[in-house]
C-alpha cells in the first residue's frame, strides 16, 4: 500500500513533473573547467561541470563549441557576448546571486541546456532545474526556474547521497549500490507511486557519469528527512541512497 502524501506535496510533485531537464552542479567549479571551452569537444561537460572524464562526447557541427585554432570557431566572440548576455539578464533579473547561485554555474546550465534543445533531446523549451552541490546542504539548493517567463517557481531543500558526504557533497559515482550521487544532466520521464509516495523517474545524459542513473532507481520523490523542520534539530538534512530527496511537506 502506497504511503500518503499531503495535498502540498502532490503540488510539489505536479511542478517537478514539469521539468525538463535536471542538472547537478559539483562542489567546485574550477578554473581548468571553465577553461575548458578551449580544449573539450564536450559541450555537456562544460555545462554540467561534471568531474574529469576520458570520454568527452562531440560536438557535431550544431554550434556552441569553440574548435582548436587550427580549425574555424563555430562560435563568434560577438555571438558569444549576445549568447552570455541572454543568460547573465536572466540570472540578474532574478537576483540569483543573492539566491546562493554562482553565475558560472548557471551559464554552464544555460549553456548546456541551449545545446540539448538543439539535438531534441529536452521536450520543453521554458523549465530548468538546477541542484547545485557546491552549496551547503542545509541551504536551499535546488532551482527550478521557467526561463521563457523569467520565473523563479521553486528553490528549496535537496538531499544527496549518503556515501557522497555529509554536509556537503564531495564524492560522486554512477555504480549501483553505491549510495552517492551522480552529477551532469538528466530528463525527466513519468511519475509513480512507490516507497516514498509520488515520485519523478528520471534519465543521466552524461555516459559513465549518470547513465545509469534510471537503472539505479534515482528519482526525484519526497522526504521527511528535507526541508526546514527537519534541521530544527539537525546539523544538516537528512541523506539518501542517491535521489535528490526534496521536502515532503513544506519547500
Amino acid at each position: 500500500m502506497n504511503n500518503p502524501i499531503s495535498n502540498r506535496t502532490r503540488k510539489a510533485m505536479a511542478g517537478l513533473a514539469l521539468f525538463s531537464l535536471h542538472l547537478l552542479v559539483p562542489m567546485k567549479l574550477t578554473t581548468s573547467m571553465a577553461s575548458s571551452i578551449n580544449s573539450h569537444k564536450s559541450i555537456l561537460e562544460l555545462a554540467a561541470c561534471m568531474t574529469p572524464m576520458s570520454e568527452a562526447l562531440s560536438v557535431n557541427g550544431d554550434g556552441m563549441a569553440v574548435k582548436s585554432a587550427a580549425k574555424s570557431s563555430l562560435v563568434s566572440e560577438a555571438d558569444m557576448k549576445m549568447y552570455y548576455f541572454a543568460a547573465d539578464s536572466i540570472y540578474s533579473m532574478l537576483e540569483l546571486k543573492k539566491k546562493g547561485l554562482s553565475q558560472t554555474a548557471f551559464r554552464y546550465a544555460w549553456k548546456g541546456y541551449q545545446k540539448l534543445l538543439a539535438k531534441g533531446k529536452v521536450r520543453r523549451s521554458d523549465v530548468l532545474s538546477i541542484c547545485d552541490f557546491s552549496q551547503s546542504s542545509r541551504r536551499k539548493r535546488l532551482y527550478v526556474i521557467n526561463l521563457e517567463e523569467g520565473k523563479l517557481l521553486m528553490q528549496t531543500y535537496v538531499a544527496h547521497g549518503r556515501n557522497s558526504g555529509s554536509e556537503y557533497a564531495q564524492r560522486f559515482s554512477n555504480k549501483p549500490e553505491s549510495h552517492q550521487s551522480s552529477l551532469g544532466f538528466y530528463v525527466t520521464r513519468s511519475t509513480y507511486y512507490g516507497e516514498h509516495g509520488l515520485a519523478l523517474k528520471i534519465d543521466g545524459l552524461e555516459r559513465g557519469i549518470n547513465d545509469l542513473a534510471f537503472a539505479r532507481n534515482i528519482v526525484v520523490h519526497g522526504s521527511d528527512y528535507v526541508g526546514s523542520q527537519f534541521l530544527r534539530n539537525k546539523k544538516m538534512i537528512g541523506r539518501s541512497f542517491g535521489c535528490p530527496a526534496y521536502p515532503a511537506n513544506k519547500p
